[in-house]
């Protein structure tokens, strides 16, 4: 019986010890915990800070257009006929009259030594019968009618020079020639194209805009023009034209503009982005990275002190013009608000945060300097 109670009562002391322990243990663990930076924060999340601030934005329009040269043209053929000869390079620049292509032109060579021949004769017949009329040997009128005979053969040679001047094709204007596929013999047929002649000294550039941005437009006001191919680099331009009829289908009226092009870097054809300042304005702006879309709205987080330190505050916000990396606020908040700068998917509305560099609810460098003494 004894040995019985004395297994009871050690059974008993060995569970109370172990309560004892786990007791011990749980205390000992939030002891550590609320020690710890995290438990001192209440487990706050450390972000970085951006401040609302007043920054300059510009009104303004954008459109798209393409590239055209001043002058631009494909260089065909009016006839059917072969080329005996080519006088241009691809690429060469070229002014205006310069022969490029000459085609086949034997029956029209053969036109200008036979009307040459007949200038040769009225010629002859005219001062013979002019001689005898000073004379007074032939009647006036045999002069007359031999004068006739001279001028309508010059006529007729000055047509078939003209036949065989229409076998060498000409530059219309100065410019640059594109690429050609044509040789010595190819048989080329009326409107094929030979060619192509582009003056792209000065780059045109039509693009729509809406009519309600009509009176805000004048020729000369600057435009920028931007293209994907030199990593939206700017080109300076001013508008040249506005056209006199408004498009009844989309509303809208469309504008020229002229944009130097020194260089010949811009090409007909290129895609452009144009952009027409009117207006600048001040107005609050925040970093993009600060603001958060969802559906048609945008909101930030706020940071704002609270019983135990910072918390976010998700704000929405009312967002205008995006310029160099900021956006413009038209509502929701004021300038000096300190907002959440990054990593806003990671925030929950209301949750506790310290800024970077900052002690949880403490001064910057407190963090620092604790962890230093540690």
């Amino acid at each position: 019986m004894i040995k019985r109670h004395f297994f009871i009562v050690a059974a008993a002391v060995l569970m109370g010890l172990m309560v004892l322990a786990v007791v011990l243990k749980l205390t000992l663990a939030d002891t550590g915990k609320a020690d710890s930076p995290r438990g001192r924060g209440g487990g706050s999340q450390v972000v970085s800070q951006a401040v609302v601030t007043q920054r300059t934005f510009s009104d303004e329009i954008r459109a798209l257009g393409a590239a055209r040269g001043r002058r631009s043209v494909n260089i065909t053929s009016s006839t059917t006929e072969l080329i005996t000869r080519v006088l241009f390079t691809d690429g060469q620049r070229v002014a205006a009259g310069t022969p490029l292509v000459e085609l086949q032109a034997r029956e029209e060579d053969a036109g200008i030594i036979q009307t040459r021949a007949q200038v040769a004769q009225a010629q002859r017949e005219y001062d013979r019968y002019q001689t005898l009329a000073d004379r007074g040997i032939a009647p006036r009128v045999a002069a007359e009618q031999a004068r006739t005979a001279l001028e309508s053969a010059q006529a007729m040679l000055a047509a078939a020079e003209a036949r065989r001047g229409d076998r060498v094709i000409r530059a219309p204007f100065a410019g640059v020639l594109g690429l050609t596929s044509v040789t010595p013999g190819t048989l080329i047929n009326p409107g094929a194209v030979i060619t192509t002649l582009d003056d792209i000294s000065v780059i045109r550039v039509d693009f729509p805009v809406p009519e309600r941005y009509l009176g805000a437009l004048r020729p000369g006001t600057s435009i920028v023009g931007t293209v994907d191919a030199f990593d939206q680099e700017q080109f300076s331009g001013r508008i040249a034209l506005i056209d006199t009829r408004i498009n009844e289908q989309t509303r809208a009226v469309t504008v020229r503009a002229e944009i130097p092009n020194p260089g010949n870097r811009i090409r007909p054809g290129m895609l452009m982005r144009v952009a027409v300042s009117h207006g600048l304005r001040q107005a609050p702006a925040v970093p993009e990275a600060a603001v958060q879309y969802e559906g048609e709205g945008a909101f930030v987080y706020r940071i704002v002190s609270g019983e135990r330190g910072l918390n976010a505050q998700r704000v929405e916000v009312g967002t205008g013009a995006v310029e160099d990396g900021f956006v413009e606020i038209l509502s929701g908040l004021n300038p000096g608000d300190r907002l959440v700068g990054s990593g806003l998917n990671r925030i929950q509305p209301g949750a506790p945060v310290s800024l970077a560099g900052q002690a949880p609810g403490g001064a910057p460098g407190t963090a620092r300097t604790r962890g230093a003494a540690r």
